[in-house]
């Protein structure tokens, strides 16, 4: 998408990424990199007999940190830039959990475009699907900056 078309499409979704198995081995690897071992998202056994979920569950961050693949796969940006930058959330709510091995996906609506000196900021409207369930997993609206050429 060009910038005058994520203009124009303010207010609609543009995008659906493909689907993503949250895997057991993708959380551990996580809880591994962020030593964060809670039981609830790397001990199945315990899980299984504790958890409300009945089962581990992806780490809200781990989640949150898909978001980049996703919408690269959901939106194709054709806008000239020497640099683009992740400049944060303005809501970020984790509304369901990711039970391993579920299946998410992204679903991405163009919220705003903003002008910047030099580029400009895209804000947009992401939500993770959990296949087969009516609550999304997060539901967030994430600033982009993106500077010319």
């Amino acid at each position: 998408m060009r910038i005058e078309e994520i203009r124009a499409a303010v207010g609609q979704e543009v995008g659906v990424s493909d689907w993503l198995t949250m895997t057991q081995d993708r959380i551990d690897r996580f809880a591994d990199v962020t030593d964060d071992h809670q039981w609830i998202h790397v001990d199945p056994e315990r899980a299984k007999r504790h958890s409300p979920f009945e089962t581990t569950i992806a780490h809200g961050f781990l989640t949150t940190s898909m978001l980049p693949r996703m919408l690269h796969e959901a939106v194709t940006l054709e806008i000239p830039s020497r640099l683009t930058v992740n400049y944060g959330f303005n809501r970020l709510r984790y509304v369901s959990p990711v039970p391993s091995g579920a299946r998410i996906r992204t679903h991405v609506t163009a919220n705003a475009v903003k002008d910047l000196e030099g580029g400009y900021e895209i804000a947009w409207g992401v939500t993770v699907e959990v296949e087969g369930r009516e609550k999304p997993a997060l539901a967030a609206e994430w600033l982009i900056r993106i500077y010319y050429a």
